[in-house]
């Protein structure tokens, strides 16, 4: 029979584990661009939006579409960026196990 307090008491020091990474990853900056550079986007490690730059040659009144996409491939990108990042960091948490993942059951 399983030690029960044992696997709790595990549950527990991955629960504090995952915490870390969190945090960490709220501090993490990650980048992304479009247009060349003309647009970068910084995002937290959790994906939340810190910074949008836009170059000046970007900015045309006259075609605001282009600039309104450069934007969120930007963003899109940064995102990305962090969802592959923090992916890395559970793994290590995990043992590479993909999460979510499902239980045998």
């Amino acid at each position: 029979m399983p030690d029960f307090m044992k696997i709790l008491q595990q549950a527990q020091q991955m629960q504090g584990r995952f915490q870390k990474i969190q945090d960490e990853l709220q501090q993490t900056t990650v980048g992304g661009s479009a247009g060349g550079g003309m647009v970068t986007a910084e995002v937290s490690g959790t994906g939340q939006i810190k910074r949008i730059k836009l170059d000046p040659s970007v900015v045309n009144s006259a075609d605001i579409e282009m600039l309104e996409d450069l934007v969120v491939v930007a963003v899109s990108d940064a995102q990305q960026k962090a969802q592959t990042a923090a992916q890395e960091q559970m793994g290590k948490l995990t043992g590479g196990l993909p999460l979510p993942f499902k239980l045998p059951f």
